[in-house]
């Protein structure tokens, strides 16, 4: 089964981290990589840009274009992992192990097709 798992940040985490821990954050990235693919678990993955975002909205005819998500938000999503894993309990482990799921949260969702 296809899970997506959507990785969350926050701009007062990110600033706060220290050297060690953005090393420890992209430690975990590298080892879960190397073992999502090497077992061919992993489909697709990618950091996010975390600005220039666009929401698109349509009324009709009429798109309505703004800044996005939510200009307001403190927390972004950063990346994500397009995984092909057994089950949800695999997926959840896999979220578990990463760096930012001590500051902020992962998310994992089933695809539905």
């Amino acid at each position: 089964m296809q899970y997506l798992l959507l990785i969350y940040g926050n701009d007062d985490a990110w600033n706060g981290m220290s050297a060690d821990g953005r090393e420890a954050l992209d430690a975990a990235h590298r080892e879960v990589l190397a073992e999502l693919t090497a077992s061919g678990e992993l489909l697709l993955s990618n950091e996010l840009s975390t600005t220039g975002a666009k929401v698109v909205r349509r009324t009709g005819d009429r798109r309505l274009v703004t800044d996005g998500p939510f200009s307001e938000s403190k927390e972004w999503v950063g990346g994500f992992y397009l995984v092909d894993v057994d089950g949800v309990e695999r997926a959840v482990e896999i979220a578990g192990r990463f760096e930012e799921a001590t500051f902020s949260v992962v998310e994992v969702r089933a695809t539905m097709h």
